[in-house]
């Protein structure tokens, strides 16, 4: 596996794959890497002969006060683990090589509708940074498939619809989540959770499974549903932020006919703000 940093060493690379009829797969990350973050690597690597994967910790989507600063960075661990899976290349990039104007004179990219509610409306700004960024990791990368996974609902649901906005030609995927024996969907956040929290982390999804079984049991009181999650997970302990029930393609508001839904989650626990959902065929 070779690391780079550059746009150049980048390009050099890309004209030799595509001379040699290769595919390339992107697995955009902020490191801190862990089993999820690996499955999406090993998907990868089923779609396309080349596999990227991207470590930068984009500053333009972390709002005021959020840990931007305290975000873990473990490149060096990163590296190794991802040797060991055989990628082809470790993207690297520093801040001016994303954004070569300067963050404040940034061309933004920005998804309206989809990024209105949710954790769009929790972190104002949010999704702006992440298609911002995304763009310009694909413009970087050129790939031909980029991966994503479903604990990141929403984000994956605005990147798919920035890239056919933009006829970009670039296949999306999305895996689906890694999760530990618990239950607890894996994100380099967790390790916020004090050992009492990291217990009571599991009943977000425990939460949101209760639902999906009254969905398929027949009831539609989405409603009524919603509000009774929201007060078992803050019985709990967390600070809920949202709980909602959607079409799955969309994010609007279901009617009783949908035959596809997901029920998403968000909620602070100590210092981690977790998010979670699963899809439910009703």
């Amino acid at each position: 596996m070779q690391v780079v940093s550059t746009r150049e060493e980048l390009r050099e690379m890309h004209e030799d794959w595509r001379h040699h009829g290769n595919h390339v797969a992107i697995v955009p990350t902020m490191g801190n890497l862990h089993e999820g973050h690996l499955s999406l690597v090993e998907l990868a690597r089923q779609h396309a002969e080349r596999v990227v994967v991207t470590v930068f910790v984009n500053p333009t989507q972390f709002g005021e006060g959020e840990d931007f600063d305290e975000y873990p960075r473990t490149l060096k661990r990163d590296t190794q683990r991802l040797k060991k899976l055989d990628a082809d290349v470790l993207f690297t990039p520093d801040v001016d090589t994303v954004y070569p104007f300067g963050i404040d004179k940034a061309t933004v990219v920005s998804v309206p509708g989809l990024t209105r509610n949710f954790c769009g409306a929790s972190r104002p700004g949010h999704f702006d940074g992440v298609t911002t960024v995304v763009a310009r990791l694909f413009a970087l990368v050129r790939p031909d498939v980029a991966v994503f996974g479903q604990k990141d609902y929403q984000q994956q649901l605005v990147i798919r619809h920035m890239t056919v906005d933009l006829s970009l030609p670039i296949r999306i995927i999305t895996a689906p989540t890694v999760r530990e024996a618990d239950g607890l969907a894996m994100s380099s956040r967790n390790q916020y959770l004090s050992e009492a929290e990291r217990a009571v982390a599991p009943r977000l999804h425990a939460s949101l499974q209760a639902i999906g079984t009254e969905l398929q049991d027949g009831k539609r009181n989405f409603a009524e549903l919603e509000n009774s999650a929201w007060a078992k997970i803050e019985a709990a302990g967390f600070t809920p932020d949202y709980v909602a029930i959607r079409r799955a393609e969309n994010l609007e508001p279901p009617d009783r006919d949908c035959d596809e839904i997901v029920v998403l989650a968000a909620a602070h626990l100590g210092k981690a703000r977790l998010i979670d959902n699963i899809v439910v065929s009703i």
